[in-house]
């Protein structure tokens, strides 16, 4: 699987909530280069499962708005009337 990317600002981000877990949730100060080591580990490891699941969630709802469009369209149609016979 291709390696996740993400933009700068979102990388940057991202490693400052971890900063901010750690120091928070274990009382731990972890520096740059460990919070940067750790985001990469997740985004490796994790990042294929959350990946998927997404996919997965974009899937249903797009099946159910197809379902929903055909159930619009088979509204739209109009009665044939019978053929009368004289």
């Amino acid at each position: 699987m291709k390696t996740i990317r993400l933009p700068r600002e979102a990388t940057i981000r991202m490693k400052e909530q971890i900063r901010h877990y750690f120091m928070e949730e274990r009382g731990e100060e972890i520096g740059e280069l460990a919070a940067d080591n750790l985001l990469d580990f997740m985004l490796r490891e994790l990042g294929p499962f959350v990946y998927n699941q997404a996919v997965q969630d974009a899937r249903t709802t797009l099946m159910q708005k197809a379902a929903a469009m055909e159930e619009d369209l088979f509204a739209l149609e109009r009665p044939i009337p019978p053929i009368t016979r004289k």
